[in-house]
């Protein structure tokens, strides 16, 4: 691969796991005001939910930046994202227009997120990671 390859390789890894990163401190700061927002919108238990959330995306935001366990890490946060924009951006229940709209937008993000995601859960993380210094060499030619 070359440089370039590899700086859009890194780059698309670091932006992609950003969101997930900034959003679990986001969550541990505002532990209360989370659990509340997941409250209301009848999360059970929602503390410890809230938990297992910052677990899942910190573990799996840390994985898919450095690139060590990529595949792994990306499982952890399609196990966040998933049920989390099912559950938390349900735009189709709302009846306001403008905060449907912006459900939607919220939802959509989260498909379009869960897209690269699933990118990276195919090909792993490339050079410069973890995961593709532990890997043979490919041959020239191949």
């Amino acid at each position: 691969m070359s440089w370039i390859g590899s700086l859009v390789s890194l780059l698309g890894r670091v932006l992609l796991s950003l969101i997930f990163l900034f959003s679990a401190i986001g969550k541990v700061f505002d532990f209360s005001g989370t659990t509340k927002y997941m409250t209301a919108h009848g999360v059970p238990t929602p503390a410890l939910f809230l938990i297992v959330a910052i677990l899942l995306e910190l573990a799996g935001g840390l994985s898919l930046l450095v690139g060590y366990w990529a595949r792994l890490g990306v499982v952890l946060l399609l196990l966040f994202l998933l049920p989390v924009t099912l559950v938390m951006h349900d735009f189709w229940t709302i009846e306001d227009a403008a905060q449907w709209r912006i459900g939607m937008i919220m939802f959509m993000k989260n498909l379009g997120i869960a897209g690269g995601l699933l990118y990276v859960l195919r090909f792993g993380a490339e050079w410069p990671s973890f995961d593709a210094a532990a890997r043979p060499p490919v041959p020239k030619g191949s």
